[in-house]
């Protein structure tokens, strides 16, 4: 087997694996935060714990949260727990991920899985700027 083939086959199925064992956790949402963080570059990713591709972004987005600690906040909300966050940010479809800037702005909004160096890029245009 060619390492292509492994990452192209071997690998979502032990990530799906993992997911299913909940070996994977969500970056954890506190109810009564606000956000966005005034003064800090936010992302927020608006999914739920039971749909596969948010499933696929919480490794993703534990990582980000580690690695931007003190620049940009990393926050996950589901939306199927707080049906009510989903009305908040005009969520029509999950996974969305909401960027914005340190002033509170929206600047950018995704829709669907988006990859641990797409949301890197924009994290990182949006502390230059």
């Amino acid at each position: 087997m060619r390492i292509s083939d492994v990452t192209r086959h071997v690998l979502p199925v032990a990530l799906l694996c993992l997911l299913a064992l909940g070996a994977v956790a969500f970056p954890a949402y506190a109810g009564d935060a606000v956000y966005p963080v005034k003064g800090m570059v936010t992302v927020i990713d608006l999914g739920a714990k039971s749909c596969v591709p948010c499933r696929m972004m919480a490794p993703i987005l534990s990582e980000l949260k580690v690695d931007y600690k003190g620049r940009a906040d990393v926050v996950f909300i589901d939306v199927w727990e707080n049906p009510d966050q989903s009305e908040a940010y005009g969520i029509r479809v999950i996974p969305t991920q909401i960027f914005y800037d340190k002033s509170g702005a929206e600047v950018y909004r995704h829709e669907g899985f988006m990859d641990k160096d797409s949301i890197r890029r924009m994290l990182d245009v949006l502390l230059k700027g």
